[in-house]
């Protein structure tokens, strides 16, 4: 068993902690803020300042991989979410009743829930579980090494107490520290890819009111303009989150900041006016976020690990933007290969980096390219011209064998490449075409001069 030391007590550490307390290894997490998310979620959740964690407050999407690994490795925490009032989301609740089963439906599941419900039963867990020991209002303020080729990191620093271990896992997050130390202490470089976005978010929170309606019906939670999407998440305990994004460049993003205004825009997309119209409670002020770029760090290059007795794992690994969701399905993800295999990992992290460039890689380069052309495309309030490609996302929402392939891709269980590329899929949209012969692909959204008409001069 490992003594390992864990930095970072965001989803990705938690999850990382507490699998590997629970196969018996010796865990400190060190986390530098000492609140953590407790049992008033809606308190913490709306007031609680968190300026190193922007996306705490953003909506979530939990994804197929979030489900299966917590019920997997963790079902406490799984049916502790449930009572807290998360919910599941099967793709096939769409059609009412689902089409005939096959193999892997059943992981077809979003789990609508705001983050802070998650973090707030995997630090229950956390606390409950014996070999880990929380180390809350602790800074780790650098790294013990010892020199080799490469060199090995033997622990952390916290103030002036060194703390040893077998096993450092960087779970920092998209700020971490971690590259620069290794930087200072003369290892080579760690191998950064960074993409900056050009979208920015915008949401506010709103509640459904226990004596009004609270169901908008049969309607899809995404629609889009040229120049911008929006979107509705239903989260736990009647929340749900209205998102606006556009380019970071849009000369109106400023004026959106406005509650007034942000719901007038709101009201012109179809998706997120529906749910405006149940009259519900606003919940926060509108929460924006931008900046963002696509960063995969990688602690191996050609020669092999640029140091052992370290590997990062969640943002500090792989940073996406928010559009797809798969910040937290990754990050569990990767939690639950390091607790798997930690002994092996702590010996040599070659297999882990092997193993994150096959497992987890692909799914930042399809995210760096659909954000490459929607940066593009809402710059320029670029026409939809792919009228195959747009057949295929219409048609999904009459046809479950298209919803399927494409909730596949959604939730990471298949490329699109293979999802979508097979004969079946390919007849049922051209079925689908063909009768829809009138179809051309449009956005349901409102022009650009009708949104420049609500913003104030």
């Amino acid at each position: 068993m490992a003594r390992v030391a864990v930095i970072g007590g965001g989803i990705s550490g938690l999850g990382t902690a507490l699998m590997l307390g629970r196969r018996g290894h010796a865990v400190t997490l060190f986390e530098q803020d000492a609140r953590q998310a407790g049992e008033d979620l809606n308190r913490d959740f709306f007031h609680w300042d968190r300026p190193r964690c922007p996306q705490a407050v953003q909506p979530h999407s939990l994804l197929a991989p979030v489900r299966t690994v917590l019920r997997a490795e963790t079902p406490d925490v799984y049916a502790d979410l449930l009572a807290r009032g998360a919910r599941e989301y099967h793709e096939f609740d769409w059609f009412g009743a689902h089409p005939p089963h096959r193999a892997g439906d059943e992981d077809l599941v979003t789990l609508r829930t705001r983050r802070i419900v998650l973090e707030a039963a995997l630090t229950a867990a956390v606390r409950r579980e014996r070999t880990v020991v929380v180390r809350g209002g602790r800074r780790v303020r650098g790294l013990l090494m010892r020199e080799g080729r490469p060199a090995r990191v033997t622990g952390v620093r916290v103030g002036a107490e060194a703390h040893r271990a077998d096993l450092v896992v960087d779970a920092s997050g998209r700020r971490s520290p971690v590259p620069g130390w290794l930087i200072a202490a003369g290892c080579r470089p760690p191998v950064v890819d960074s993409h900056r976005t050009g979208i920015a978010y915008l949401c506010r929170w709103y509640r459904v009111r226990a004596e009004g309606p609270r169901d908008p019906g049969r309607v899809k939670t995404g629609s889009a303009a040229p120049f911008a999407l929006a979107g509705v998440f239903p989260s736990d305990n009647d929340t749900f989150a209205v998102s606006l994004v556009l380019s970071t460049g849009d000369p109106t993003r400023g004026a959106l900041t406005d509650p007034a205004v942000f719901e007038a825009v709101a009201r012109r997309f179809p998706a997120t006016a529906a749910w405006l119209d149940l009259a519900p409670e606003p919940r926060s002020a509108v929460l924006p976020m931008a900046g963002l770029d696509n960063r995969w760090t990688g602690l191996t290059d050609d020669e092999g690990p640029v140091v052992t007795g370290l590997v990062n794992a969640g943002d500090s690994l792989i940073h996406t933007n928010p559009t797809f969701g798969h910040g937290v399905a990754l990050g569990l993800r990767a939690a639950q290969h390091l607790a798997t295999h930690a002994d092996r990992i702590a010996a040599d992290p070659l297999g882990y980096h092997t193993w994150t460039a096959q497992a987890l890689r692909p799914w930042f380069d399809a995210q760096v390219a659909a954000d490459r052309a929607d940066g593009q495309r809402l710059a320029e309030s670029s026409p939809l011209s792919d009228r195959r490609a747009a057949a295929r996302a219409a048609c999904a929402f009459d046809d479950p064998v298209v919803m399927r392939a494409r909730a596949q891709v959604r939730h990471l269980l298949r490329p699109a490449q293979d999802a979508y590329g097979t004969d079946e899929v390919e007849r049922h949209v051209s079925a689908w075409l063909a009768a829809h012969p009138d179809f051309s692909p449009k956005h349901d959204g409102p022009t650009r001069d009708q949104w420049d008409a609500l913003i104030p001069g």
